[in-house]
């Protein structure tokens, strides 16, 4: 009889095993961050590492290292900026996302132009800090010209200036 005793215990076991219910699924935390510009067309660009004050809008993409639901908070800090006090938040957004949602694009864009300076993006997942990008944005400035402004021009030869002497007395 024990053997019969056994075999029930283990059966029991495992209809135990398989009868647990499907938890939903958690978000694993954020796979990669990047930064871009706007592709022209009122979406984010490819990944780039320097803004200037003319970049407007920023993207920050988040990509998530799984579709869960989660809420994610992006504050645009001010690290060190002319006439703005450090770590303040130039922009704070959050986005719940959806099952099977795992890219959350954020926008930033000031009044006018940016200010030139050091800024940081800090993420948080469900209410927890977990990611910081720093990065910079530099002045359009006077000397600024755009990649491939250059180009070849005929210049004018300069001609030779005349000058006469008078002799003193």
């Amino acid at each position: 009889m024990k053997p019969f005793l056994l075999i029930i215990v283990i059966l029991l076991t495992c209809q135990l095993g398989f009868a647990q219910t499907d938890e939903p699924e958690t978000a694993a935390g954020i796979d990669q961050v990047f930064l871009a510009k706007d592709d022209g067309s009122g979406k984010a660009g490819e990944q780039v590492t320097e803004f200037r004050t003319t970049d407007i809008p920023i993207y920050c993409v988040v990509l998530l290292g799984s579709g869960a639901k989660a809420v994610v908070k992006m504050n645009f800090v001010a690290v060190n900026v002319a006439g703005v006090k450090p770590e303040t938040k130039v922009v704070t957004s959050s986005y719940a996302t959806k099952e099977g949602q795992n890219r959350v694009n954020f926008t930033g864009h000031p009044e006018g132009n940016w200010t030139a300076g050091k800024y940081r993006v800090d993420l948080f997942l469900d209410g927890k800090k977990v990611k910081d990008v720093a990065f910079e944005i530099k002045n359009v400035g006077r000397n600024y010209l755009p990649a491939g402004y250059f180009r070849s021009v005929d210049v004018p030869k300069s001609k030779p200036v005349k000058r006469t002497v008078k002799n003193q007395p």
